[in-house]
């Protein structure tokens, strides 16, 4: 038995993950670049240690030294215009998506093995300025099964059932630059969390 059912044209299909190339166009992808570059960035943190990618987020703030969960900066209006494309692509609401993620990857930085945390359900990610590859695994007895999915500049990804929830996902270290924006709605945990606050 296949790991993964082939889609149509016989490729290896990892169910949960939807793709498209050129959501943006080249000169959209470089103002978002310029408007990324412009932004108080700051070395991701998990658990006082600090990576090497460089990340600001909106919407919602997740911390990871202390795992709270609080309201943040609203959403910038340079980002509403691509919040609405990024929704439209995945079958969401724009107001669906109440968190975004804003990194920038210079040389040498990637992101290791994870799942989002279980306060949010849908990912979307924007990918820009250079390809990468979005790399799976999921742990079976003996190893690991493992997918890879491309990223091209001006990308999208969606993760959603099993990709989002049952699969790791990470970016090994690039040698080029990289910009991303991820847009992630709240879970029904999120929900009451934010309700509570």
């Amino acid at each position: 038995m296949p790991l993964l059912a082939p889609d149509l044209f016989g490729a290896p299909h990892l169910p949960g993950l939807g793709s498209r190339d050129a959501l943006v166009t080249p000169d959209e992808e470089q103002r978002l670049i310029d408007a990324i570059d412009g932004l108080d960035l700051h070395p991701f943190r998990f658990q006082g240690w600090l990576g090497k990618r460089l990340t600001t987020s909106f919407g919602w703030r997740y911390d990871f030294d202390d795992a709270s969960f609080t309201q943040g900066t609203p959403l910038p209006e340079w980002l509403l215009p691509l919040r609405g494309q990024a929704a439209g692509f995945a079958g969401l609401l724009p107001g669906d998506l109440e968190h975004a993620l804003v990194t920038r990857y210079d040389p040498g930085a990637g992101i290791g093995w994870h799942k989002d945390r279980p306060v949010f359900e849908h990912v979307i990610g924007v990918s820009l300025g250079n390809p990468a590859t979005l790399r799976f695994r999921r742990r079976r007895p003996g190893g690991f099964d493992r997918f890879a999915a491309p990223l091209a500049p001006r990308s999208v990804y969606h993760l959603t059932g099993a990709a989002r929830h049952e699969w790791e996902h990470s970016i090994a270290p690039m040698e080029a630059p990289r910009w991303s924006i991820t847009f992630r709605s709240l879970s029904d945990k999120g929900r009451a969390i934010s309700s509570a606050s």
